[in-house]
């Protein structure tokens, strides 16, 4: 059952401030362990590798890097409707993230060229998980945009299982141009992306969600290579109204509830009636959904429906919580979609299931979670370059700052900057 917490009471302002603090994730438990594991991995390389991945991953990976994982053959297998869903999701993914190229800038002003130069990363690695589900729709959502950047080597690192369930993957695998599969999970793979062992080349970046491990791996590894951020728990928050429907609202809670156990399922509505109604649909649904188990300790766990007393406090709410997901299940969400700069992703009125943009719809569904839409963002095309300032004077030019650039220099005690000024313009 949903928990129920009436706006202005002290039972709502703790589980509120619960909810907003839950990215304050804790890896201490795990720290030690994931650092023995990179150590390993960055001093012994490949046998450090095969060691974890037959403790973790329980199978020996051989090779552990597949050039030729035959993909487009994987894809031919497939049964017809899963094959078109992810032919056509594939294109959709590409057409959205095409329209987020960036192709740079230049202009010239009184003889100085100044521009930015948008280059591809060189190597990607793009971790998806492999424990609870296969994910081939997180495959396609993290190298598609990689692949319209221009990178060109996409390594896709996921523990495989060896049997005709890997099919999904690699078929994925092919349509996002993935170049290679390196077959491991966890933090050693991490750590293989991030230091390269003989079988492994290092990447420049990588991305993806995981596991406690893998997180915890990735802030270990950031700074030898960048990351996409640290992905929590998958959550979604739904705005609804006094005339939202409650069957269709509890079906995206449990949309999100089956995921993980620790998914947050979070309804913010107007009226104590509409928060009862949901969580009767629930407990309806449940009764008949195959990851139930999962589904339940999401819900009793971090399920919570907040009451408040109008629309203006549902977008103060959401904003706070600065979720993943949002559903706005109300009249006119336009509108109060206007007022709530922070979410991950917006799924705009109750004909807009949250399954949509998982799968089909186009945006990358590699979101912020634990609050972190605050400083971040949907993965896209832009996390896939890098940018060069390109700055070109003429000797006129030059000679017109001259006085600015080593009066500036010398206000900062710099006389060796003013000095390279001067000897290009006695």
């Amino acid at each position: 059952m949903l928990r129920i917490f009436l706006d202005e009471t002290v039972e709502f302002e703790s589980a509120f401030t619960r909810l907003c603090n839950r990215g304050d994730d804790d890896f201490s438990r795990v720290e030690l362990a994931v650092r023995a594991i990179l150590d390993a991995v960055r001093t012994e390389g490949d046998p450090a590798l095969l060691r974890f991945a037959e403790r973790f991953d329980r199978r020996h990976p051989d090779p552990i890097l597949l050039r030729d994982f035959r993909g487009e053959a994987a894809l031919a297998r497939l049964a017809p409707e899963h094959r078109d869903a992810l032919e056509l999701a594939a294109s959709r993914i590409r057409t959205f993230h095409e329209r987020q190229r960036d192709p740079g800038f230049s202009y010239e002003l009184d003889g100085i060229l100044l521009g930015t130069r948008v280059s591809p990363l060189a190597r990607v690695g793009v971790y998806a998980p492999g424990g609870k589900a296969r994910y081939p729709s997180s495959v396609l959502m993290a190298a598609i945009p990689a692949k319209v950047a221009g990178v060109p080597e996409i390594l896709l690192a996921t523990p495989l299982a060896g049997n005709e369930t890997d099919d999904a993957v690699f078929a994925a695998a092919f349509l996002a141009g993935v170049t290679g599969v390196v077959d491991l999970g966890g933090a050693h793979a991490i750590g293989a992306l991030a230091y390269g062992t003989a079988s492994v080349p290092r990447v420049d970046k990588i991305v993806g969600p995981g596991n406690h491990y893998v997180a915890c791996a990735k802030r270990l590894v950031c700074g030898s290579v960048a990351i996409d951020g640290i992905a929590g728990p998958s959550e979604i928050l739904v705005l609804a109204d006094r005339k939202a429907d409650a069957r269709v609202v509890a079906a995206d809670l449990l949309s999100q509830a089956e995921h993980d156990e620790a998914a947050y399922p979070l309804l913010v509505c107007l009226s104590e009636s509409t928060a009862k109604a949901v969580s009767r649909e629930i407990e309806i649904q449940l009764a008949s959904l195959p990851r139930q188990p999962i589904a339940r300790v999401s819900i009793e766990r971090n399920g919570y429906a907040l009451v408040v007393p109008s629309r203006e406090r549902l977008a103060s709410v959401a904003n706070a919580l600065a979720v993943e997901h949002l559903a706005l299940h109300v009249a006119r969400p336009e509108d109060l979609l206007a007022q709530i700069p922070r979410a991950g992703a917006a799924f705009v009125g109750s004909c807009t299931p949250e399954a949509a943009g998982d799968y089909l719809a186009g945006p990358s569904h590699v979101l912020p979670t634990g609050g972190a839409v605050r400083f971040g963002g949907p993965l896209g095309v832009y996390d896939f370059v890098t940018r060069t300032s390109v700055i070109r004077y003429s000797p006129q030019a030059l000679a017109a700052h001259a006085g600015a650039i080593t009066a500036f220099a010398r206000l900062e005690g710099l006389e060796g900057h003013a000095r390279a000024v001067e000897a290009r313009i006695k």
